[in-house]
């Protein structure tokens, strides 16, 4: 079973309905297998920030959701996922790629690898970070901690994970 298919597998079992994404490159078999999946509602959004709010309205209205996004945003959903997400306890799975790190090949990336981690930990968001795809392994029990929890958490994966660039 590919990566790809057992992200989206893991989201199905675990009641995953909604899912906004972002595009990036590292992510798009994922974001495709997403938009494949007839039991998974997929709406792309222009921005992380927008996306999180999505995933609020479908989190009122009684719908499990996650967002699929890259790390060059996080400084721009900070407001998002403080007044909003964890305020009012939405658990959020956000896989994210984490751009900037061993294979970038884009060198404006690399300022937000050096700050997102120390991000997320200043926001107390729970950060794992996939290196190898046997990683993927661990996904399912993310899902059930952040459901559990209502809380957000961060699943960074890098380009070793996806498989290169």
């Amino acid at each position: 079973m590919s990566i790809n298919d057992k992200i989206i597998e893991d989201f199905v079992k675990h009641k995953v309905e909604f899912i906004t994404t972002v595009p990036c490159k590292q992510l798009g078999g994922v974001i495709d297998a997403v938009e494949a999946h007839p039991d998974i509602y997929h709406i792309p959004s222009n921005k992380e920030d927008e996306g999180m709010g999505l995933c609020a309205g479908a989190f009122m209205g009684g719908k499990r959701s996650a967002i699929i996004m890259q790390n060059t945003a996080i400084g721009v959903t900070i407001n998002t996922l403080v007044t909003l997400i964890q305020y009012y306890r939405m658990p959020l799975p956000m896989l994210i790629s984490f751009r900037g790190e061993l294979l970038e090949p884009v060198a404006c990336q690399v300022e937000m690898a050096v700050h997102t981690k120390a991000l997320l930990a200043q926001l107390n968001i729970p950060t794992y970070h996939f290196h190898k795809q046997s990683d993927v392994e661990e996904f399912d029990k993310i899902l059930q901690y952040t459901f559990m929890c209502n809380k957000p958490v961060a699943i960074l994966t890098d380009a070793s994970f996806w498989g290169g660039y």
